[in-house]
């Protein structure tokens, strides 16, 4: 599949790059890939008539719904195959925390791609042969940190799965075993920090030097990435990736917050979410992923649902590949109304986070009134006085949003934990007249 086995030098080569890899992979996928084929009929293109990455936007967008709507259509896995199901040696699904899971199979061709990804994102976070990696999660059939498990035994690195465990096992495990490196959700490094601090061991004195954080927009938040840092006495690195398009986004070294595109594997692009036109540099869109490398299974123009803006300036680590400003946003089903302020969940955590002595908390959107209105249930940590946290929150939220969230304390142990995504705002939808 031609992967490269260095950055390009700037970006006409790097273009010229995706241009040669899309071709390649056309050639290979088309008429072979049966969902693709119709499409490509449907809109009178063949393979040839797509040269460039430009040239993509002759074609129309893929949507998870359609995939899905696909897999109902032709079950158990639709028509997004390139190859005879006997070729396909590893399933995955999506987390289905938003409707019916997705699934997506991959051949061992494919899936040495997400390995090569995950080989990329290590050099540019800094991994290093003496490194002791950490996956503190069960393994499930989403992708999650799979094929980061497999990339860092692969390079032969020591690698220490914590399914089936406790936090507080957790905990004991990655002391025990000197561990330098924690991949988990931003949620999860808050929560065994947490634990940490209820058993009384400093996690700022432990071994661990970096935590690679996905799954939640949390990792390029200031206010989560500080607290998680200060617990752990570490570096936070934001990565985003999905189980149908791969793990396809990294911070570097050179600034924090905000994530690099792994441009050589993936075409991307901003679009408006309404008018499906791309925005201008340093506005906010959808995100749209095209990858290059993942025969078995492709996605052209696949809306991902995620919101971000990409950063034109020049970034100080060199890479010129287009970095996201901020990391992921948000995603477009997920905005709150709020009395004239639209916002997504990551602004309000953002935001609560600010407050010192907040162990967690969950967001309840009230439409049932004649106003919607905004409920935030705070819980202290067992050092804090309650009064003076909810003062607190309620405080950051006026002056941020300029309306008063109605906010309360409950008492420890009260609001549940996460492991993988989180899941802090709750709707309650407008009553419907009788």
């Amino acid at each position: 599949m031609g992967r490269p086995e260095q950055d390009a030098a700037d970006r006409e080569s790097l273009t010229r790059l995706q241009g040669q890899r899309l071709r390649a992979m056309l050639a290979e996928v088309l008429p072979r890939n049966g969902f693709y084929a119709e499409r490509f009929a449907l809109a009178n293109l063949k393979a040839a008539d797509i040269q460039t990455p430009a040239d993509l936007a002759r074609l129309p967008f893929t949507t998870k719904n359609e995939l899905l709507a696909d897999q109902a259509e032709h079950p158990p896995y639709g028509r997004v195959l390139t190859y005879p199901v006997e070729r396909y040696s590893r399933m995955h699904q999506t987390s289905g925390t938003s409707g019916q899971p997705l699934r997506w199979l991959d051949t061992p061709e494919s899936w040495s791609w997400c390995l090569d990804c995950w080989r990329r994102i290590y050099d540019i976070v800094g991994i290093q042969p003496d490194d002791r990696l950490f996956f503190p999660f069960s393994f499930g059939p989403f992708l999650g940190f799979w094929s980061a498990f497999e990339e860092a035994g692969r390079r032969g690195l020591f690698i220490l799965a914590g399914g089936g465990m406790s936090s507080s096992a957790r905990l004991r495990h990655l002391l025990d075993h000197a561990i330098t490196v924690v991949l988990c959700t931003p949620t999860y490094a808050l929560r065994l920090a947490e634990v940490a601090t209820e058993e009384g061991i400093d996690l700022a004195s432990c071994a661990v030097r970096a935590l690679i954080v996905a799954g939640e927009p949390g990792g390029s938040v200031a206010a989560v990435r500080e607290r998680i840092e200060t617990a752990w006495g570490a570096r936070v690195y934001d990565h985003s990736g999905m189980t149908e398009a791969g793990p396809l986004m990294v911070e570097c070294n050179g600034q924090r917050g905000g994530m690099h595109a792994l441009e050589t594997e993936c075409i991307v692009e901003v679009i408006d979410p309404v008018a499906g036109v791309p925005v201008p540099d340093g506005e906010m869109g959808e995100l749209v992923l095209t990858n290059l490398g993942r025969w078995g299974s492709p996605l052209l123009r696949y809306r991902t649902g995620d919101l971000a803006r990409i950063e034109s300036e020049p970034c100080p680590c060199g890479r010129m590949e287009q970095r996201l400003k901020d990391g992921i946003l948000g995603r477009t089903d997920d905005m709150i109304h709020i009395r004239g302020n639209n916002l997504y969940p990551s602004a309000v955590e953002a935001l609560i986070r600010q407050v010192p002595g907040v162990a967690e908390y969950r967001v309840e959107v009230d439409s049932s009134g004649p106003l919607p209105s905004l409920n935030v249930e705070v819980e202290p940590v067992a050092a804090a006085t309650p009064a003076v946290v909810v003062d607190r929150v309620d405080q950051v939220i006026r002056d941020a949003l300029l309306f008063r969230a109605r906010v309360v304390a409950v008492a420890p142990g009260t609001l549940p934990r996460f492991e993988m995504k989180a899941r802090r705002v709750v709707m309650r939808p407008r009553l419907q007249p009788t």
